[in-house]
């Protein structure tokens, strides 16, 4: 059995890690699995990407191509919104040609894959869905627009006032290219994307499944705080509020603003923030106490460390699927306080290994922390935390379900 996982990149973002996961696991289970990137930053030999001079400088100008006609929207929000009309045969070409039984297509953006190439791959399709992108017309975070049930138009993210916008052409290209594709099955990664998909205008008449993202926890495991903190050279005598993903501070997805305000609230001298994902700002916000500012973290080694170093994390974005932060939290025995959105009640169970706030309340947010650092089960919680990770989330439980799904979808007993 041949899989090809096809991403825009193998380990830069969080659906790549996701997808490049999913990819290890299966070669771990001795799946004949390779993988193909648009934007290879590993040095893995089983990653296919870019060889020649001319294809990389190609990678690096696609996502540049695809975001064009997005200029001609001035007031747009700032944030992800794919178009994917630039030429892809080359891609598909060489997909077809590598001959997999099973296609698994990840994060497709980026100009990497044009939506009318899609119905051009021989092979069956499996799609992971990482984001709303696939279903809507254009958007990767929906936030409260339910348009993706109908048709897209008037978009809120283009902040367009014609039915007729950007993300409406987006949609009916979609909507007359997925019809095309009836070999194709949809991953919803956590059971609140399952659901928005299954509702949507665009991909209800196709088959889904809800399957997590794997994740190693042979890798992901609790290391000692004291030594943990020694590493990164952080105080052994106060409670560490880590917060962290890429462009921790700059995304409003990520929810920075609403971590500030709850920090706000507490203003106690006894807690510090450690923040990944970020340098320090040239004006740094004060929280009644320290802010330690440890840039971008490349590689699993350091998250380890980092996660086992914190007393708590705090993941407090506006839209999840399935965080590879708090998956990776919990498997280091460190709690995790979110909202209650998206995809975060599928890892985090509230006041057993976490707590889940209200949505947006801040308040809540701070009471959430405070009830995780002061908890006279904090232990209990800790266990708790792996202990949902490896019994639901362990990739040698994971990547067999998703061999058997390949195997229904080829009809091998």
């Amino acid at each position: 059995m041949k899989i090809l996982i096809v991403n825009a990149s193998d380990i830069n973002g969080g659906a790549a890690r996701a997808a490049y996961r999913l990819h290890q696991s299966l070669l771990m289970k001795n799946v004949n699995s390779k993988m193909l990137v648009m934007d290879k930053a590993s040095d893995d030999f089983s990653v296919l990407g870019p060889i020649s001079k001319g294809e990389k400088v190609a990678s690096k100008l696609r996502p540049i191509f695809d975001s064009i006609p997005i200029k001609f929207y001035k007031c747009k929000i700032q944030a992800p919104f794919s178009i994917s009309w630039g030429e892809s045969r080359k891609i598909i070409k060489t997909i077809n040609e590598l001959k997999p039984d099973v296609v698994h297509l990840h994060w497709i953006n980026g100009g990497m894959i044009k939506i009318e190439d899609l119905p051009k791959i021989n092979a069956p399709i499996v799609w992971s869905l990482h984001d709303n992108w696939a279903f809507t017309g254009g958007c990767h975070i929906m936030w409260n627009c339910e348009s993706y049930k109908v048709n897209c138009g008037n978009c809120p993210i283009l902040k367009s006032d014609k039915e007729k916008d950007l993300s409406r052409k987006v949609w009916n290209r979609k909507s007359s290219t997925f019809p095309k594709l009836p070999n194709m099955t949809i991953v919803g990664l956590s059971n609140w994307l399952n659901e928005c998909s299954k509702s949507s205008s665009l991909l209800k008449g196709l088959p889904h499944i809800n399957l997590p993202n794997p994740i190693n926890t042979t890798t992901f495991k609790p290391f000692d705080k004291k030594k943990a903190r020694e590493l990164w050279s952080l105080p052994t005598n106060k409670k560490l509020v880590l917060f962290g993903a890429s462009n921790a501070t700059g995304d409003m997805n990520k929810g920075f603003k609403e971590l500030s305000k709850a920090l706000h609230k507490l203003m106690n001298e006894n807690i510090e923030l450690v923040v990944f994902g970020s340098s320090e700002p040239k004006k740094p916000q004060y929280f009644g106490s320290k802010t330690h500012y440890l840039g971008r973290l490349h590689d699993d080694v350091s998250l380890v460390a980092l996660y086992s170093a914190a007393d708590v994390m705090v993941v407090p974005s506006l839209q999840e699927n399935l965080s590879n932060a708090i998956m990776e939290s919990l498997s280091c025995s460190t709690p995790v306080v979110a909202f209650d959105i998206g995809g975060n009640s599928d890892l985090i169970k509230h006041k057993n290994n976490g707590y889940l706030a209200q949505p947006f309340d801040c308040s809540d947010l701070a009471k959430g922390i405070e009830w995780v650092l002061d908890n006279n089960r904090y232990s209990e919680l800790c266990f708790n935390a792996r202990d949902k990770v490896t019994r639901e989330f362990d990739s040698k439980l994971v990547a067999e379900k998703y061999i058997q799904l390949y195997k229904e979808i080829l009809n091998i007993g």
